[in-house]
C-alpha cells in the first residue's frame, strides 16, 4: 500500500494536473520502487541526498533502461517538489539526481506497401471482426490516434460520419483529428455491422468498438493480438507490427510526403516539437534510401 503522502501526492497529480490514469500507474510503481530500496534509510519521507543518489544510481545497475530510469527520476523529484511545498521536509534530497543520457531510439513504422498488405490481410475474412480490424488500422493510419484515444472513442461520435474527430488526449487537450475517405468508409461499414448484431430491445454499448470486458471496450492488448494475427497473413514480422507503429506510420509518411513539421506536431498533438522531430529522421533515412537505390548516379554499375 503506498504511504499516506505519496497517495496525496498521487490525488494531486490527478486533480490538479489531469494526468492519465497510465501515468498515475507508473508513478505509483515508480515510488513503491523508491520507497522499497530506501527502507532502510526511513523511506522517501526520511531518506537523505545521499541515500535517493544511491538508489538512482542503483536503476542502472538492475538493467534498466535509460528512459525508465528517467520516468524514475521524474516521478521521485515531482513527489519531494510536493512534499517540500507542502511542508513535509525541508528539503529536496532529489534536487542533483541528473538525467540518464538516451540514445536516439527511432520509432518503428510501415511502408505503404506493408500498410496496404495489412489492410489486406484483415480485410481477408468478411466477418464482423474483419471489418471491426479494418475500421480499427483505418482510422488509426488516417488520424495518427494514441491507441488509447482510438479504443476509447464513442460511438456517437462516428454517427454523422465526420471528416474529423475532436480527441481528448494527453493533459486533457482538445485536438482535431482527421479521417480520410477510405477510413469513413471503413467506419460506416463497421458501424452497419455493429448495429445489425445488436439484438432487438437491447440497449447499445457507448463505446464505438464494445467488448464485454472490465473497460466496456476492445483493450490496447487484443488490438495489438489482432494486428499480430493479421501481420502473420500479410507475410510481415508481427515484430514490427502494433497500434503505436500504426502511430508512428501515420507521421512519417505525412512527412515524406512534405507535410510541415508543425502540422504534424498539432495531428498527433505533441506538446513539445523535439517529439515530432524524431519523424524526420525516419523520413530522411527513407528518401535517403530511395535516392540510393533509384536515381541512375547513385547505383553501383
Amino acid at each position: 500500500m503506498p504511504t499516506p503522502q505519496v497517495e496525496a501526492f498521487l490525488e494531486m497529480m490527478a486533480v490538479e494536473r489531469d494526468a492519465s490514469p497510465h501515468t498515475l500507474s507508473a508513478y505509483a510503481r515508480d515510488l513503491a520502487d523508491a520507497e522499497a530500496w530506501l527502507t532502510d534509510a526511513g523511506g522517501l519521507m526520511t531518506a537523505g541526498q545521499e541515500a535517493v543518489e544511491a538508489w538512482f544510481a542503483d536503476l542502472s545497475r538492475r538493467g534498466l533502461s535509460a528512459a525508465t530510469a528517467a520516468r524514475r527520476r521524474s516521478a521521485v523529484r515531482q513527489f519531494y517538489r510536493f512534499a517540500l511545498g507542502e511542508g513535509w521536509r525541508g528539503d529536496d534530497p532529489s534536487r542533483r539526481l541528473n538525467a540518464p543520457k538516451q540514445g536516439r531510439n527511432l520509432p518503428k513504422t510501415l511502408s505503404r506497401d506493408a500498410i496496404a498488405a495489412l489492410l489486406t490481410a484483415a480485410s481477408a475474412a468478411d466477418t464482423m471482426a474483419g471489418l471491426r480490424l479494418v475500421a480499427l488500422v483505418e482510422m488509426a493510419y488516417a488520424s495518427g490516434l494514441r491507441v488509447s484515444e482510438l479504443l476509447g472513442l464513442k460511438v456517437e461520435a462516428v454517427r454523422r460520419d465526420p471528416a474529423y474527430l475532436i480527441v481528448r488526449g494527453k493533459g486533457g487537450k482538445e485536438r482535431l483529428a482527421p479521417l480520410n475517405p477510405a477510413a469513413r468508409e471503413a467506419i460506416k461499414a463497421w458501424l452497419c455491422a455493429r448495429d445489425a448484431a445488436r439484438k432487438p430491445g437491447a440497449p447499445d454499448s457507448a463505446w464505438l468498438f464494445p467488448s464485454h470486458g472490465k473497460t466496456g471496450h476492445l483493450t490496447p492488448r487484443r488490438f495489438a493480438q489482432l494486428l499480430d494475427q493479421a501481420a502473420v497473413l500479410a507475410g510481415i514480422d508481427p515484430n514490427r507490427v502494433s497500434p503505436h507503429v500504426l502511430r508512428h506510420a501515420f507521421a512519417t509518411h505525412l512527412l515524406e510526403g512534405g507535410a510541415d513539421l508543425r502540422v504534424v506536431q498539432t495531428l498527433l498533438g505533441h506538446a513539445d516539437i523535439a517529439t515530432t522531430q524524431i519523424y524526420t529522421h525516419v523520413a530522411t533515412d527513407r528518401l535517403a534510401q530511395v535516392v540510393h537505390s533509384k536515381h541512375p548516379l547513385a547505383r553501383d554499375e
